[in-house]
């Protein structure tokens, strides 16, 4: 997701917060960068701070309002009386937390609005043997459910949208960490490796030498 948000402080906390959650955010601290950053990423929820140097929240969640990408936007921010959340809403805002909050509570909004989302994949994914729900949490392997950390889930996630398809490291480290993570760790062959022992044999997940990372769909067929 998209955090707008200028003071560095608070957007540190909101992040750090919300990868506790295995949920990947990237951080603008004002509209211009905000702008930047919809326009080379692709975003799930956006969280807008009003009050913001250079173009303002209202100004970015108008735009995305005017791009028909359909990103939902959740306004934080300390305007808390009744106009001042009406003319929000107006802008195109779907929920509206104002400040000070309790982080759990901004973690169970932006669920309720992914969950409200016009997705266009299923709710649940299931490939090769694996059965992964989104909204439950939970993953299983030929009906026997498997306990996988938040990080190993989102990772999964990733693998069985590609549906077969090869992904990249790069592409992994983008959309289950997000852009502060470092290029060069091996944090991904880790999780990959510990998840594919999660999992259990025979191993699900294929490494691609000099590639990447892919779910054999035919192993669930072996497999039976």
């Amino acid at each position: 997701m998209l955090v707008v948000e200028d003071e560095p402080l608070m957007a540190e906390a909101i992040r750090d917060g919300l990868r506790l959650e295995a949920i990947a955010a990237d951080i603008a601290g004002d509209g211009d960068t905000a702008l930047e950053l919809l326009s080379i990423n692709g975003y799930d929820i956006a969280v807008l701070d009003r009050d913001i140097p250079g173009p303002s929240g209202d100004d970015v969640a108008a735009h995305i309002v005017r791009s028909g990408s359909g990103i939902p936007i959740l306004m934080l921010t300390a305007a808390d009386r009744i106009d001042d959340k009406a003319t929000g809403f107006e802008l195109g805002a779907d929920d509206y937390l104002t400040k000070p909050f309790d982080l759990q509570e901004l973690v169970l909004r932006l669920r309720a609005l992914d969950r409200r989302r016009g997705h266009s994949r299923p709710p649940v994914r299931e490939l090769a043997g694996l059965r992964l729900d989104p909204f439950r949490r939970e993953v299983y392997r030929d009906d026997r459910y498997i306990a996988v950390t938040r990080k190993q889930f989102a990772v999964l996630e990733v693998l069985m949208s590609a549906e077969g398809g090869v992904v990249s490291a790069e592409e992994l480290l983008e959309r289950a960490w997000d852009e502060n993570a470092d290029p060069f760790t091996n944090a991904v062959r880790i999780t990959v490796s510990a998840l594919r022992k999660r999992l259990g044999e025979p191993w699900v997940i294929a490494t691609v030498p000099g590639v990447g990372y892919r779910i054999d769909p035919d192993e669930g067929e072996r497999h039976e």
